[in-house]
């Protein structure tokens, strides 16, 4: 497994950017939801990468591919 990590980056300004490396798939959205409500809860702005987009490969995938 490759490693995971969260890197928060926070500006001058006070703004906060976090970034997930290392998790495929849509659940760093799941693994940034308790920082972001710690912070506020108020996402202005979310970029995804193209590893968003790439399978999870640790969630079992079967249960989408039952059809009627």
């Amino acid at each position: 497994m490759e490693m995971q990590e969260i890197e928060v980056t926070i500006g001058k300004d006070g703004k906060v950017e976090l970034h997930v490396h290392g998790v495929k798939g849509k659940q760093c959205l799941e693994i940034t939801a308790p920082l972001e409500e710690l912070l506020g809860g108020v996402v202005l702005s979310r970029e995804l990468t193209p590893e968003a987009e790439e399978p999870n490969p640790e969630i079992d995938q079967s249960d989408h591919l039952k059809a009627g």
